[in-house]
């Protein structure tokens, strides 16, 4: 593992981290991380009907549209590094090469921890492809034999952040993140993302209601810390630990 503060963001589309994610990745940003974020591709075709609405718009422009506000959003999170792969939504399918790439970009960043969307997805298969491309590549970042004299990847842990309609997901939230300090900056990143303009409250409600969860599983009225805002993860590999 890399003696360096890093993390790995791996978003299907180009605004996903932003909604999921964003809250963890500017406070670990704010604690020193280098957070690198990788968007698969910019939700071009299934995930921007906004900009489809308008007239004259073409592929090209939506994709141009959608990297502008993913880029204005990494620069509210304070975001260390963000990349674009452009392979395409809806489907969104990576070859033997595309995942090279992305295992190219693991090693390279040694995250300390990686995060993705959730296993299952029946309302936007594109998520749960991203997910199962990213423990793929996980494990060949860590084999020996991919190409020799690198520096493998330890075992970094992934964390699968909230889908949008958890209850039929099968997601279960195991880690809550109070991201309080940092909303401002979520909030903002938010509003870069102007061709999803119906999801802006509906993750500020997310984050208002982990928030809560927060409270209650860090003491309650029993003593709980006041976190205002958080955001809930899923935790896909064990933890090590020397005590309970």
């Amino acid at each position: 593992m890399s003696k360096s503060k890093t993390a790995l963001v791996i978003s299907a589309h180009s605004a996903d981290f932003v909604w999921r994610a964003g809250g963890a990745i500017a406070l670990h940003a704010s604690l020193g991380y280098e957070v690198t974020v990788v968007c698969l591709s910019y939700g071009e075709r299934g995930e921007s009907a906004k900009l489809w609405k308008q007239e004259g718009m073409t592929l090209e422009k939506v994709k141009a549209g959608r990297r502008v506000e993913a880029e204005n959003a990494a620069k509210a999170l304070d975001v260390h590094d963000i990349q674009f792969f452009d392979l395409g939504d809806y489907p969104l399918e990576l070859d033997r090469e595309a995942k090279y790439r992305l295992v190219d970009v693991i090693r390279a960043v040694q995250p300390r921890f990686m995060m993705s969307h959730s296993h299952y997805d029946p309302y936007n298969t594109d998520h749960a492809y991203a997910t199962n491309v990213a423990m793929e590549c996980r494990m060949i970042a860590q084999a020996w034999g991919h190409n020799p004299g690198e520096k493998v990847l330890g075992a970094p842990q992934l964390y699968l952040f909230e889908p949008h309609q958890t209850e039929r997901m099968g997601w279960v939230p195991d880690t809550f993140l109070d991201i309080s300090d940092v909303w401002d900056k979520k909030r903002a990143a938010i509003e870069c993302m102007e061709g999803q303009e119906h999801l802006w409250d509906y993750y500020t409600n997310v984050a208002e209601n982990r928030g809560n969860h927060f409270r209650r599983n860090s003491g309650g009225q029993a003593g709980g810390r006041p976190a205002r805002y958080a955001e809930g993860f899923q935790s896909v590999y064990p933890r090590t630990v020397d005590e309970l």
